[in-house]
């Protein structure tokens, strides 16, 4: 039982509890820990604080929040791979090797913030330096949610500890135990399409003539593709996705990470150009590819629920990696999330105010970031009828390959790219502060960041240039 005598001598106001130890639930720690009235502790399953995987790409706004929260300082140059001249990404022709798309980053992002490729482990260390270890329980496999009478919520564990606690941020990832509690209905499905993740030396890779020093998408048709890029240190990352339905009598797909014998695929790779199946080749004899079959689940309306439990990450939104930003998301999340209690404990409501400073506070987050992730998924409804459509069309491979790069690049909003959460939290704030209600914003101005923008270069504008005109007719 968790001693709760300790945690009224700490004389905090909100108890919270973080499921998952992963960079979302790290991130949220290390904002929580900011917050003068809030006790805290992170749950992991696991019996350490570990991430397994392939590499991740640090966008430059994640690259802000790293700063923001202190992590930033304990990322070398030396732990991740950033193109010297400035590129995100291209995409090439897996068949023929054709260079078909180069993504530079905006020509304004500082060095020092441009996308940068890493192993998932140097994040989530860089993450866990930062969070007091006092505070991370290890070994908590959550096996019951209770909502108890008080509005509070009740926590099991399989080890038999308990806790009760005022809010839950639920960071525990795609299969996220509190989202099945909260939303019993909800289900996951494998979408037929499996992920395979493998790190090579990254002197043998240089070996291969034609692999380039950028983070490339392989590109072929029906979702089959290779992805390379160096990471830092001696380490070069090796992905691969293709469809492959779950048959009859096979083992259960599963979306965590398990040992898989590359060799057994390489045929279905035939078809790409040799500096592709070279490093193919050399991944599956280097023998340390991990399997991950690729779920789905119907879309939550709503990050929060009960008025006392908020998801972040893919606990809330799994976008299937198609914006490279998974890590991302979960850090815009767990700040947001922040900033709204401290905006919620900082207004000390009247006693007569309906609504707890709580649940001011999970309804803010909400209406910030749940009309973003809507709109988000309705780009990713709009690559899938690109592709769909595309593929009715008969077209010659290299083709549809082409011109499937071309159509999803075009479909691509650059505010995807732009948005920046800080300002979107700074810009509701303000609205808030005049008056409106929590979501009015939002909901009448789903981009509010970019709206404010635009409204206060104007108005800066008008009182300048009135001031000039009012100054040159006083001295006529």
């Amino acid at each position: 039982m968790t001693d709760l005598k300790n945690d009224q001598e700490r004389g905090r106001q909100l108890k919270v509890a973080v499921i998952g130890g992963g960079p979302g639930g790290l991130a949220g720690a290390i904002e929580l820990a900011k917050l003068p009235f809030v006790d805290w502790k992170l749950y992991e399953k696991k019996a350490e604080i570990s991430e397994t995987g392939g590499g991740l790409t640090i966008q430059p706004q994640t690259w802000k929040l790293l700063e923001r929260n202190g992590a930033a300082e304990h990322i070398l140059e030396s732990d991740f791979y950033r193109s010297s001249d400035g590129l995100i990404e291209q995409r090439c022709n897996g068949r023929t090797g054709q260079l078909l798309l180069q993504k530079p980053c905006p020509k304004d992002t500082p060095y020092h913030r441009q996308s940068g490729r890493c192993a998932r482990s140097k994040l989530q260390t860089a993450l866990l330096r930062q969070v007091d270890r006092r505070y991370i329980c290890v070994g908590k496999k959550l096996v019951g949610l209770e909502q108890l009478p008080d509005s509070r919520v009740r926590l099991v564990f399989a080890d038999g500890d308990e806790d009760e606690v005022d809010l839950v941020v639920a960071a525990d990832g795609i299969r996220s135990v509190v989202r099945k509690f909260c939303f019993p209905n909800h289900s996951l499905t494998y979408n037929g399409q499996s992920v395979y993740r493998a790190i090579i030396s990254k002197a043998k890779a240089a070996a291969i003539p034609g692999i380039p020093w950028a983070a490339t998408f392989w590109k072929h048709i029906s979702g089959l593709y290779v992805y390379t890029c160096p990471l830092g240190d001696d380490d070069f990352e090796v992905t691969m996705r293709i469809r492959r339905p779950h048959q009859p009598g096979q083992p259960e797909p599963v979306s965590w990470g398990h040992p898989f014998d590359l060799h057994t695929l390489l045929d279905e790779y035939r078809d790409f150009c040799p500096p592709v199946r070279q490093i193919l080749e050399l991944a599956a004899k280097e023998g340390n590819t991990q399997e991950y079959a690729m779920f789905s689940g119907t879309r939550l309306e709503s990050a929060i629920s009960s008025g006392n439990i908020a998801f972040v990450g893919d606990a809330a939104h799994a976008l299937l990696g198609n914006f490279g930003s998974g890590a991302g998301f979960a850090l815009e999340d767990v700040y947001a999330l922040g900033r709204a209690l401290e905006w919620a404990w900082n207004r000390r409501p009247s006693k007569d105010q309906e609504e707890t400073p709580l649940a001011q506070a999970l309804d803010l987050f909400d209406s910030i970031r749940s009309p973003h992730y809507q709109r988000l998924y309705k780009i990713l409804d709009n690559f899938k009828a690109i592709k769909v459509n595309l593929h009715a069309e008969h077209r010659p491979v290299d083709e549809e390959i082409a011109e499937r790069v071309k159509r999803i690049s075009d479909a691509s909003e650059e505010w995807m790219y732009d948005y920046d959460i800080v300002q979107a939290v700074d810009d509701t704030l303000a609205l808030l502060g005049s008056g409106s209600e929590v979501g009015e914003c939002v909901e009448v101005y789903p981009n509010s960041c970019y709206y404010f923008r635009f409204v206060r270069k104007f108005w800066v504008y008008l009182v300048l240039s009135l001031t000039r005109i009012l100054g040159r007719s006083k001295k006529t």
